[in-house]
């Protein structure tokens, strides 16, 4: 293989790695979109498939983030880039031309996508968290009414008696 195939070889394999990634982090966000319907919805089944799905398709992110660094690494080294740790802007700047642009672009949708997700996926944490302290909440109420309330009697001595209407009371004669 000569220098002008490997050249070409490698950006195919590093641009087929960006795009995938860009699929990916759509599906991502699209996912999130997902989790906040079912959030609000409040169904708990869709909802632990949600997370399921979402935390398989973060770990294929991962491994496809890792693959573009060493995809970066490879292509640095076959261009003759001096750039200890390659950025996409950087070489998109060295690579210039079609590629470059098409770089450049790639980096904003992904900017986008991650911005967005990031936004999204805080909105539904912040959710999320306000169901919990509402039901922490009712939960508190539920225990109060079930606990009842001590009744002070003469004495100074705690008295049994009715904690909330609708409690059944045995009348003596």
């Amino acid at each position: 293989m000569d220098a002008t195939q490997e050249r070409e070889f490698v950006s195919k394999k590093f641009f087929e790695n960006l795009n995938e990634l860009v699929k990916f982090y759509r599906t991502l966000l699209e996912l999130l979109r997902k989790e906040k319907e079912v959030l609000i919805l409040a169904d708990i089944k869709r909802l632990a498939q949600i997370n399921k799905d979402k935390e398989d398709l973060i770990y294929k992110i991962r491994t496809l983030d890792l693959n573009r660094e060493c995809c970066a690494k490879e292509l640095v080294q076959v261009f003759q880039f001096d750039l200890p740790v390659p950025r996409l802007l950087e070489i998109a700047r060295l690579m210039g031309g079609a590629e470059g642009e098409h770089l450049r672009q790639i980096h904003a949708t992904l900017d986008v996508l991650v911005n967005r997700s990031f936004n999204l996926n805080k909105e539904n944490e912040e959710f999320t968290q306000s169901a919990l302290s509402t039901l922490n909440g009712a939960l508190a109420e539920i225990k109060g009414t079930l606990a009842g309330k001590p009744v002070y009697g003469q004495k100074g001595k705690m008295a049994v008696g009715p904690e909330k209407a609708g409690n059944f009371i045995s009348k003596e004669v």
